[in-house]
């Protein structure tokens, strides 16, 4: 405990931080801007965390209710400081958040980093949020001094980023009263951040939506200028936020660097009040799809922040990024008993329901921007028609497909089934993890002799979906590797082409043969319509697992051998 802590103590990083701060220092220099946006992300969390306490706490506010981040420069020291009063941390809070890494995913970031993918910093910081550690890329040396609410001893952490950190007790007298201080003695040339327009100009384009006032000291004694009011942009009428606040307050809450592709922004009314302001991204985060990645959906009651772990929207739908403000929740209640809360159930049901039809209208109106969010979230989306039964008709409209017709373009099943050959009753598929082998498989002959579009399916979800009784305007989705090809009542399409496969007795006498030379390593052999070129080709019987998922399951270590 702090009690017994010695006076300073000197400690290594956790590896992934050191590793993390040499690659930050030497590498990303292009948008050196961010730090500023970490610091302020990070004092505004400690704010909102306080405001959570406070509520079944009061005394925590002491005299001092009012939230506030101040930014102070001290040009003679060469120092930058920001500063909250907020829930502030204790000594083991400070060595968990400041020298380890707690988010999963990091090792794989700093290994796009290490592995020449430098210049592609900015955009790959904006997909990581590294937060605090972005601080190095401007500081020879940060202190953070703090002390949590209510407590009485406060601490320094101090760094050259360069492997080691100290922890120590810190004057009382220079402490804030309650809150974090985070000091940066700034490398020569990132001195501009001592000049007051920088300063203001980052804040503006980056963090001017903060939901906590903002105030620059300009020098050391000065009065403190607010530069930011701290208004909650979302309670604000949508027809006054414009697409730039829009974008900055994305860009903050999501902790990305691209555009919103979509925003939806409205305020609910009538059972439930509450207001949401979502964004779909325009790129996919590096960590999509790390196996815990939970939604990022913040939710607010009445204004004051609650948490962002509670699962808002579903795991399909991972990727919007955004908050929910609810005016019927109780603020008294734990975390645990709002998850559980019937008002959340109704909430979440009607905000997955608005996002998919925003989805769908931007599918009609900007195909091409529906197309960008498609390509890059479309195989998390997918996730949907085998996890939601009950939506599943709105997603097999939002789905896309690459296919025989269009391998390059998308393909929608309305599509698909607006060109349909007559006598056709089913959508045919292929899956496979390589697009390029699965156009050059032999089962595609037959289907390409008639002119019938086969899907090609290469994301993993696809192998799921589509054994869950998938049908779409009534027609069944149909394995070409599985089963009967069920052909020879659609006409070829080059008439010279059409040869059945004739019975004949040197025929029937070679199948016999294949039969009995290959004994049980097949269930049977027969004549097929499904060629046209090749001589043979290797299926699934109709009640067994279609091929592509019978590969996975095996490499999964789920099947005992190949099924035959």
């Amino acid at each position: 405990s702090s009690a017994d802590a010695p006076p300073t103590e000197n400690r290594a990083f956790e590896a992934d931080v050191a590793r993390l701060l040499q690659l930050m220092v030497h590498s990303v220099y292009s948008e050196r801007d961010v730090f500023l946006r970490e610091l302020i992300s990070n004092a505004a969390d400690a704010c909102e965390k306080l405001r959570y306490e406070a509520i079944a706490s009061p005394g925590l506010l002491g005299d001092d209710p009012k939230a506030r981040i101040t930014i102070a420069i001290d040009a003679e020291a060469k120092a930058l400081s920001v500063e909250d009063n907020g829930i502030g941390m204790g000594r083991d809070e400070m060595v968990e958040a400041l020298g380890t890494i707690a988010r999963s995913g990091t090792r794989a970031f700093v290994e796009r980093l290490q592995g020449g993918e430098a210049n592609a910093g900015a955009q790959l910081i904006g997909q990581f949020g590294i937060g605090f550690y972005s601080a190095f890329m401007v500081a020879e040396r940060v202190e953070v001094i703090s002390r949590r609410a209510g407590a009485v001893e406060t601490w320094r952490w101090s760094s050259d980023g360069k492997g080691t950190f100290s922890i120590a007790p810190a004057e009382p007298v220079e402490a804030p009263a309650r809150g974090t201080r985070v000091v940066l003695h700034l490398m020569e040339d990132a001195k501009s951040y001592l000049e007051r327009h920088t300063v203001e100009r980052v804040v503006r384009e980056q963090s001017g939506h903060v939901p906590v006032p903002i105030a620059i000291v300009e020098k050391p004694g000065a009065e403190p200028a607010e530069i930011a009011d701290g208004a909650a942009l979302w309670a604000k009428p949508r027809t006054e936020v414009t697409a730039e606040e829009h974008k900055d307050f994305y860009r903050s809450v999501a902790g990305q660097f691209d555009e919103p592709a979509l925003t939806v922004h409205y305020r609910a009314e009538g059972r439930h009040e509450y207001t949401v302001l979502l964004y779909v991204p325009s790129t996919r985060p590096f960590d999509l799809f790390e196996p815990d990645r939970k939604g990022r959906i913040k939710l607010y009651v009445k204004r004051v922040f609650i948490s962002d772990d509670v699962e808002i929207l579903p795991r399909y739908l991972r990727f919007v990024r955004g908050l929910v403000d609810s005016a019927d929740i109780p603020l008294n209640v734990s975390r645990e008993m709002i998850q559980e809360s019937p008002v959340l159930g109704a909430i979440r049901n009607a905000v997955c329901g608005r996002v998919l039809s925003e989805l769908e209208k931007l599918a009609e109106k900007e195909p091409k921007t529906y197309t960008k969010i498609w390509d890059a979230f479309g195989a998390v989306l997918k996730e949907g028609l085998y996890e939601d039964f009950g939506r599943r008709d709105t997603l097999m409209g939002l789905a896309r497909f690459h296919s025989t017709s269009d391998s390059k373009g998308w393909r929608s099943l309305k599509d698909y089934v607006g060109a349909l050959k007559p006598n056709q009753t089913a959508i045919y598929y292929i899956t496979g993890d390589d697009q390029a082998r699965l156009e050059a498989s032999p089962h595609l002959e037959g289907f390409r002799a008639r002119g019938i579009e086969v899907l090609l399916l290469t994301d993993q979800v696809d192998s799921f979906w589509v054994t869950a009784g998938a049908a779409f305007d009534g027609k069944p989705f149909k394995s070409i590797t599985r089963g009967a090809a069920d052909l020879s009542l659609i006409p070829v399409l080059d008439a010279k082409d059409d040869t059945k496969p004739e019975a004949s007795p040197a025929i029937d006498a070679f199948v016999a043969f294949m039969k009995t030379t290959l004994g049980d390593a097949v269930a049977d052999v027969k004549v097929s319509d499904r060629l046209t070129d090749s001589a043979v080709c290797l299926v699934a019987s109709a009640s067994g697992l279609d091929r592509q998922l019978e590969r996975m399951l095996a490499s999964a270590g789920r099947l005992p051998t190949a099924s035959k």
